[in-house]
């Protein structure tokens, strides 16, 4: 099984001048450490054979750091058969974010830069792309969604395949709704276009037991919340819940004021319970 780390790794420096626009616009991409050369784009968007992760970052401190490494070494084994440095990628964010006491998200992307459309099977050298952009603020105005008939391919897997997703996305938007909620043939409630959902029905929380991503942040509220429950969810389900949230790690617990036509109590307790159980859970230090 080969390694996920360059045999020789580029160099952990770029200028004053990068620092500033990174400082100015909290946007900036390395390679390993280094600037992306334009070859490596053009991998990343023609071949879109990669997975990655997303981590909401305050003053060095990840919230589930380890379960957002956990995830990258399992899907770096199951699409590209390599083993993960975990320190090593621990290294490539502190070197993204050096200096930076923000707010903001970072995105680890794990491709093979040399990755070949026609012989995805050839032996593969996957690289650690680290991307960043704005954090959005908290906490986040609830949402209407409308549910959509979708699965996604190999859906415990974080990976860079995403137009189905978006493309669901789109269309719920453009009938004046905020994002998609995915269910299968039968009605049956998955997970939305890149987050999880939850509902409380007065008692429990309850998460749809479902073929989904297992979310980070889904997976932290379930190890504070100890009244919680998963059981299959179909829409026939949703006029009985009293509220609906989603989690992801940009948003956090984001309360859900419509699914279709049906309405949902966005200003319910349950919601002010999840942000103070889930900002409780101790961040890890970079």
């Amino acid at each position: 099984m080969s390694q996920c780390r360059p045999s020789a790794e580029p160099s952990l420096h770029f200028g004053a001048s990068d620092r500033h626009r990174w400082c100015k616009n909290r946007d900036m991409a390395e390679l390993n450490g280094a600037p992306v050369p334009p070859e490596a784009w053009q991998a990343l968007s023609l071949v879109n054979y990669g997975h990655f992760t997303s981590m909401r970052v305050h003053e060095q401190h990840i919230r589930g750091l380890s379960h957002h490494l956990e995830r990258l070494a399992q899907d770096c084994r199951l699409l590209f058969a390599a083993d993960l440095d975990r320190d090593y990628v621990r290294d490539l964010i502190r070197h993204a974010i050096k200096g930076d006491n923000g707010t903001f998200v970072a995105r680890v992307t794990v491709f093979d830069p040399q990755g070949d459309l026609g012989h995805p099977g050839a032996s593969s050298r996957p690289s650690i792309l680290v991307t960043t952009r704005p954090a959005p603020s908290w906490p986040a105005a609830p949402m209407r969604v409308q549910t959509a008939c979708y699965h996604r391919e190999l859906p415990k897997v974080k990976h860079v395949g995403l137009l189905g997703s978006l493309w669901h996305r789109r269309q719920a938007q453009s009938r004046g709704y905020d994002d998609a909620l995915f269910v299968d043939n039968a009605s049956f409630i998955s997970e939305g276009a890149t987050w999880n959902i939850g509902f409380f029905d007065g008692d429990r929380i309850i998460w749809p037991d479902a073929d989904m991503l297992p979310g980070v942040t889904m997976r932290l509220l379930r190890q504070v919340h100890d009244d919680s429950i998963s059981t299959p969810l179909n829409t026939r389900d949703v006029p009985a819940m009293q509220a609906a949230f989603a989690t992801n790690t940009a948003v956090g617990v984001r309360p859900i004021s419509t699914i279709d036509g049906t309405s949902l109590d966005d200003t319910h307790p349950i919601f002010t319970t999840l942000q103070k159980e889930y900002a409780e859970i101790p961040p890890e230090r970079l």
